[in-house]
């Protein structure tokens, strides 16, 4: 069974940085797939914040978070990472990674980023 799970959110303040990472259970490696994360805030529709595609060079931002945060592989661990820097508290809310593979989608259960002072 394919599963993704992600780890690494938690409380920070405006400013501050959190490091989120998406890992694969049940996939030989997440390398094969496009990676997309995604954020839902409290009240909010769901919205795409980052994807990087299987050539590991092509990645896609929000407009609200370029120059903030970083997708990238960490080919060891089979992990995709998310870095984000200079937090702010509109980027409060329920973080996801996904895949699609063969018209089916592939969801996290998802971790809390809270920003606040």
């Amino acid at each position: 069974q394919l599963q993704l799970v992600e780890s690494g959110g938690g409380l920070v303040q405006p400013g501050g940085s959190l490091r989120l990472s998406c890992s694969g259970s049940g996939f030989t490696s997440l390398d094969y797939y496009a990676i997309m994360w995604f954020r839902q805030a409290p009240g909010k529709e769901h919205e795409g914040v980052v994807c990087i595609e299987q050539d590991n060079r092509t990645t896609y931002y929000q407009d609200s978070v370029k120059g903030r945060f970083t997708i990238s592989r960490d080919n060891l661990q089979n992990t995709v990472t998310l870095q984000m820097n200079d937090l702010k508290p509109e980027d409060t809310g329920v973080y996801y990674c996904n895949t699609r593979i063969n018209h089916s989608n592939y969801w996290g259960q998802g971790t809390q980023v809270t920003v606040s002072s």
